[in-house]
Formats: structure tokens, sequence, C-alpha cells
């Protein structure tokens, strides 16, 4: 049987790792506290325990609104990196969203900051709702998990975007052109689609795919990855019948997984 202390010290371990572990950790510690002196009541005078008392009435009130607080106010800050089956998953995904910024900024350090209570929030919910479909992430995916098409003829270019993808456990399939995508399309269903704006084939060659995409009945969720984030051109996608139009890396994953996930 574990030394009792020890056996503290772990479980005091365990509950330091995100704030609400920390909020039962302190009301553990109080009364702990609280029945060491109520378990020899002659080290206290009466007036001295009164005190006692109506601490031991109010404090679980006030924690009760403490918690309603976090809850309702700051829930995308009750995780921690441990809360993940995998704890490299937010990790990874910072980090990939990162290297894709630097890369849009030339690697000057100048790209959009890394927004990581949003990130954590829809990291977390990605995992939840995974756990929920028994899908396994940040390990070899099954064929039923969810996926997206991406199509953009120099797939280097958002090598790091789709790691992040990854990392939540969505998986991604490449497609160069659009014929080829329109290919796939006709052979496989995908939880989203996402598309460059310019290939080889043509300037506008996103709006010509999504055009087919939606003429052929698939709504598929289609968001453009392109170089431009004008109000003009997400206008545009928007009446085209695209999800979105970004050339944030952030604000496509965010939107991209809240298509997927919910």
């Amino acid at each position: 049987m574990d030394n009792p202390v020890e056996a503290f010290g772990k479980t005091a371990t365990g509950l330091s790792r995100n704030p609400l572990g920390i909020i039962a950790l302190f009301i553990v510690l109080v009364y702990g506290f609280a029945a060491l002196v109520t378990a020899f009541p002659g080290s206290l005078q009466a007036a001295d325990r009164t005190p006692l008392v109506y601490f031991l009435v109010v404090f679980p009130v006030l924690v009760l609104a403490v918690f309603a607080w976090l809850v309702s106010q700051h829930a995308n800050k009750l995780y921690g990196p441990s809360d993940y089956k995998d704890e490299s998953n937010f990790v990874t995904v910072v980090a990939s969203l990162a290297a894709a910024s630097a890369r849009q900024s030339g690697g000057a350090g100048d790209g959009p900051p890394i927004d990581l209570d949003n990130i954590r929030k829809i990291a977390a919910r990605a995992h939840n709702v995974a756990q929920e479909a028994k899908v396994s992430i940040a390990q070899p995916l099954r064929p039923a998990s969810p996926s997206i098409l991406w199509v953009d003829d120099r797939p280097p270019n958002n090598a790091y975007e789709r790691k992040a993808f990854e990392a939540v456990g969505i998986s991604c399939t490449l497609a160069l052109s659009t014929n080829e995508a329109l290919d796939i399309l006709s052979r496989t269903a995908f939880s989203a689609i996402i598309s460059d704006m310019g290939r080889a084939e043509g300037p506008r060659e996103g709006y010509v795919l999504l055009d087919a995409v939606r003429s052929r009945g698939i709504t598929t969720p289609f968001f453009i990855y392109a170089g431009s984030s004008a109000p003009e051109h997400r206008a545009e996608a928007l009446q085209k019948g695209a999800q979105g139009s970004t050339n944030n890396p952030q604000e496509l994953f965010q939107t991209v997984v809240r298509a997927v996930y919910g």
C-alpha cells in the first residue's frame, strides 16, 4: 500500500495540471486543515471555532460561484496540454500554425500572433468530439476519420497547415489540379475541401473548382486559401457558395475545424 504522503503527492500532481484541478486541490487542502482542527476541539476556544464554522459553510458557495464563472466566461482556459490524449497535439498545432504564419510573412517574424486561448479551445473541442466518435488522435487514422481534400499545385506551401489539422485527427488528401480533385470527389466523400485560387490551369481556378463541385450537387464545406484576405474576395467567395476565404493559417484552421467537428 502506498504511503499516504506519497499518494497525496501523486494526486496533487495530477490535479495541478489544469485550473479546475487546482481548485479541487485547494478545496482538499482547506478541508484537510479544517478536519485537523475540528478533530482536536480542545485546541480552539469556542469563540475561535465560530469563524471556522462560518468559513466551512461559506467556502463551498464561493467555490461554486467561481466554478460557474470560469465555465461560463473562460471555458477555453480550463484545459491544459495534458488534457489531450497526447500532450504533443496542442504543441504541434501551435508550432505548425506559428511556422505557417512566419512563412506567410516571409520569415520576418511579423506574422499574426497565435491566439493561444482560441486555438486551445478549438483543439480541445476537436479532441472531445473525436473521443466521442472513437476516433484516435495523433495515431494512425482510421478510414472513417474526418478528412480534407486539399487542392493546390504547390503542396509544400501548406505543409505546416496540414500538420496542424492532422494533429487534431483530420487527415488530408492532396490534389494538384481541378480535374484530379473532381476525380477524387467522384469516388470519395470528404469533411471539407480547401483550394488555392490561382494554379497553372488559370488565375481563378479555385472558383472553377467550386462551381464544378456545386454543379455536381456536392455540398461539402468549401474554403478558399489564397494570397488575399480582402473583404471583396471574401464576399465573392461566399456569393459563389464557399464557406470562407482567407490567407491567414490560423483563421483557416479555426473555420475548417469548426466545420468538421461542429
